[in-house]
This record gives C-alpha cells, sequence and structure tokens, in this order.
C-alpha cells in the first residue's frame, strides 16, 4: 500500500461540518415537520436551531466552492472528455458495486490526487454540489422569511412549491446521509476511507498509486 494527500485540510473541514450539519439539520427538521410526534425541544427552539445550522452550511459551501474554483484540485471535477469511456467506466462501476464487490473483485476505479471520483461520482456529485446543494439552501433561506421574499416565493410559484421542493430534497439528503457512509466502508477496510478524511491520505495500492494524474 502506498499513501496518496487526495483530500486537502479545506475540503476535510468542509467535509466534516457539512456531514455534522445536515445531520442537524435533518433531525430539527424532523422536529419542525413531525411537531407531533416528537419533543426533543421546541418548535420555536428547533426553528431556530434549523435556521442558524442551515446559514453556517450556507458559508461552509462558500468555503468548498471557492477552494476548488481557485486551486488546480478543481480538476477533480472535470468530466471524463469521452462520452463512451465515461460510459464504459460507469458501467464497470456499477458491476462492480452490484455483485463484484460480493465476490472479491478489484475496484475497478484507481484513485489518484486528481481522480478521486469514480465514473458514477464524477457524475453526481457536480449535480449534488451544484444544483441541488444549492437549491436546498435558496428555497430554505425563502421559507426563513416569507414576507421578505415574498416576492421571490410567488415567482417560484407559491409557498406550497417551495416548501415541497425543500421537503422533496430534505428526502433525497436524507437518503444520501444514510447510503454514503455504506459506500465509504467499501474499501479494503470498512473505515479506511473515514480515515483518510481525517487525515487526507488515501492508501492504494503500488500500480494504482503509479498511475499518472488525469488531466
Amino acid at each position: 500500500m502506498q499513501r496518496i494527500y487526495v483530500h486537502p485540510l479545506p475540503v476535510r473541514i468542509w467535509h466534516w461540518i457539512n456531514a455534522l450539519g445536515f445531520v442537524a439539520l435533518i433531525l430539527t427538521g424532523v422536529q419542525i415537520r413531525y411537531v407531533d410526534l416528537f419533543d426533543v425541544m421546541s418548535f420555536k427552539n428547533a426553528v431556530q436551531l434549523h435556521n442558524w445550522i442551515g446559514f453556517v452550511l450556507i458559508g461552509n459551501f462558500f468555503v468548498w466552492f471557492f477552494f476548488y474554483l481557485f486551486s488546480d484540485k478543481i480538476k477533480v471535477y472535470h468530466p471524463e472528455l469521452s462520452p463512451l469511456k465515461h460510459f464504459r467506466g460507469s458501467l464497470r462501476q456499477l458491476q462492480y458495486y452490484g455483485y463484484g464487490i460480493f465476490r472479491g473483485d478489484p475496484n475497478p476505479h484507481h484513485v489518484s490526487a486528481y481522480d478521486k471520483f469514480n465514473p458514477l461520482q464524477s457524475m453526481a456529485y457536480p449535480i449534488i454540489m451544484l444544483l441541488l446543494v444549492p437549491l436546498q439552501f435558496v428555497t430554505g433561506v425563502l421559507l426563513w422569511d416569507l414576507k421578505h421574499f415574498s416576492g421571490a416565493v410567488e415567482f417560484f410559484g407559491g409557498v406550497r412549491v417551495v416548501d415541497t421542493v425543500h421537503v422533496l430534497l430534505f428526502i433525497f439528503f436524507t437518503a444520501f446521509v444514510l447510503v454514503h457512509p455504506y459506500l465509504a466502508s467499501l474499501a479494503h477496510t470498512p473505515l479506511a476511507h473515514f480515515k483518510a478524511m481525517i487525515t487526507g491520505y488515501e492508501e492504494v495500492e503500488e500500480e494504482s498509486a503509479a498511475r499518472p494524474p488525469a488531466s
């Protein structure tokens, strides 16, 4: 095994703040939505906590955004230039997750400093980070002050539409928070990826580590 520095400190800080923040948003969101079923805290306190955590995560998002925007690490989000190659890579990754991993097959994706996402992740993460996360933040801010943002709320179809989008994204991110740790455990050891997100170093096979960075 060789250790490769894959996760810079700003990314690790963003990741753990984001992870803890989204869990807190989910819990307070459930308390707000189902106030008659749960009595962990008062409705008022749940709303205030939910709002403050939301603003912290909005600021945290811009830490992630500007770090990648102004560093060479933006290469990890570059899409595969060959659609056919990317399609084949996605199929291999699906086959690996579907049954290859249960047979002990090696992961078809080889991590490097500038190629840390497998083909499925490289499709999903830009959509999540550049569309779904900002959309969740926007709908959350609109719902935070309906009176002040009444014009924008009406422009997007009214409170019912904005709230529905916010709740649907809440469901998606809840599922993501549950699935993400499982997928992260599918390394050569169950805690390898978690450890890497603390230290910054991924452990990879010697042959994989020798591969040149993706351009």
